[in-house]
């Protein structure tokens, strides 16, 4: 199957869809989100969407894997920037086990992975039935 281009217009629709999901499952999971995790979140929505394209011929647990390390590297390129670098505190992961400067942990990557899937699945079921 041909890959789908990656128009403004369907990146900018990936990306809003991408940045106000991730905002509402923070919201949900802790009470609470920043302005830089929506811009993360879209970002990663996208991301996903590429990703997907030039993995389709993988199993969807292989998708699903790289989705994983493709969030857990923006969270820790974003982390250390917005709380290292910049001290404005957005999260702080340095009281969990297997964490990486307080930016990242096992845990959360096990999460992304599950998120992963079911955005993989969505955008396999999407693409087979248009």
């Amino acid at each position: 199957m041909k890959e789908k281009r990656m128009t403004l217009p369907r990146t900018a629709a990936l990306f809003g869809i991408g940045a106000a999901g991730y905002c509402l499952l923070e919201i949900l999971w802790r009470g609470h989100t920043h302005w830089s995790m929506g811009l993360t979140g879209g970002a990663c929505l996208v991301g996903l969407y590429v990703l997907h394209g030039r993995l389709r011929h993988l199993p969807l647990a292989l998708q699903a894997l790289a989705g994983a390390v493709l969030i857990t590297a923006a969270e820790f390129c974003v982390g250390c920037v917005v709380n290292l670098l910049l001290g404005w505190n957005v999260w702080d992961y340095s009281g969990w086990r297997v964490q990486l400067l307080g930016q990242i942990c096992l845990v959360f990557s096990a999460l992304w992975y599950v998120l992963s899937f079911g955005v993989m699945g969505v955008f396999r079921l999407a693409e087979r039935r248009l």
